[in-house]
């Protein structure tokens, strides 16, 4: 039997690094001295809680750690509690905790944090958007949904197309892929259009050809350049 997709390598080629747990948390560290800017990466969902191995485990975020780590910064993945739909408050819960673990660490610069999220972890980026901290220096989402999709009772709160209103400077680095699922290219869409009705600072990298998942789905050249320029213009916010 084939190994699911969540476990495909990633598209672009980096050697992994040997993570550093601490509970929850997995930290992948650069070889430059600290104190360093730091990525955390938050995985998508929901995720059955039975689910072995866990996201922090998978290739793809294994490896967009070891990215950031090779870049000089200390990246970050964490497994967080998104286990259904009612398990955004908690998992917003575990990823503040997370960030307030990552900006006590000694290595880590606690005024250069990027948060990048993921898939359906796209949704618990409107907390973030709605009062960003003045040390979060930009926030990342790879095809991401970016509001609760026709038929889901989420919290309310849970609405990054409201929240992007009070983003004010806070830099967003929006992948968007071109074969999305209609239903999750729909909440970008309106997202898009929020953000720029708000002016607020967006930047969108685009793969026309992507599909939901396209790091670890499509080996091309495009899948390959879309993550080099999403990874350098998140740590360009973090100099």
């Amino acid at each position: 039997m084939p190994d699911p997709e969540y476990l495909n390598p990633f598209v672009l080629p980096i050697q992994t690094r040997a993570a550093e747990r601490h509970g929850p948390l997995d930290l992948y560290l650069p070889d430059t001295p600290p104190p360093r800017p730091a990525i955390l990466f938050v995985h998508g969902g929901p995720i059955p809680a039975d689910l072995r191995p866990t996201p922090r485990n998978w290739p793809v975020y294994q490896a967009y750690a070891s990215l950031a780590a090779a870049r000089g910064a200390v990246g970050v993945t964490v497994d967080h509690r998104l286990h259904d739909l009612a398990g955004y408050p908690v998992a917003a819960h575990d990823v503040a905790a997370a960030v307030q673990t990552v900006r006590a660490d000694p290595r880590v610069n606690p005024d250069q944090i990027a948060i990048w999220f993921f898939s359906g972890g796209g949704l618990l980026l409107a907390d973030w958007l709605r009062t960003p901290p003045p040390w979060l220096r930009c926030v990342a989402a790879s095809y991401p949904v970016l509001a609760p999709l026709p038929g889901q009772d989420v919290d309310p709160r849970f609405k990054p197309t409201d929240a992007v209103a009070t983003a004010g400077t806070l830099p967003i680095v929006l992948t968007r892929v071109g074969r999305e699922r209609p239903p999750i290219a729909a909440t970008v869409d309106a997202f898009v259009t929020a953000a720029h009705t708000a002016g607020a600072s967006l930047t969108v990298i685009d793969v026309p050809n992507g599909r939901h998942g396209f790091d670890i789905l499509d080996h091309t050249d495009e899948s390959r350049r879309a993550i080099t320029q999403a990874i350098d213009t998140v740590l360009n916010t973090l100099t």
